[in-house]
């Protein structure tokens, strides 16, 4: 597994060898999400407490969690790459947002993440 999992959210999985730790932060949000452990087990439940700890944090403010990953999101890209994209579509006779998901589509299945 390279990632975890758990209600929605996604968390990285990365080793310190001079302390000989696993730790992690929550993917895709703006806020901060931190978790660690000395084995995988103890990673994985401190992941999913931060995730409990965070979604109770909120309902008990009143505040909305954040969400990872809503599916909108800035591209940058060249003006001829864009420029290329745009005339693909519209030969596919497609829009250019649905061009750019079924690319991105082909290229996420194709790696397996």
């Amino acid at each position: 597994m390279k990632y975890l999992d758990y209600k929605g959210y996604t968390g990285s999985i990365e080793y310190n060898h001079d302390d000989n730790l696993l730790y992690g932060k929550v993917l895709g949000i703006q806020g901060l999400i931190s978790y660690e452990g000395l084995t995988g087990q103890e990673l994985e439940n401190d992941f999913k407490e931060a995730i409990n700890v965070y979604l109770a944090d909120c309902k008990e403010a009143g505040k909305t969690p954040e969400k990872p990953y809503k599916g909108s999101f800035n591209v940058r890209i060249s003006a001829s790459l864009h420029q290329k994209a745009a005339l693909l579509a519209k030969e596919a006779k497609m829009s250019l947002n649905n061009f750019v998901a079924e690319s991105i589509r082909s290229r996420v299945t194709k790696e397996k993440v």
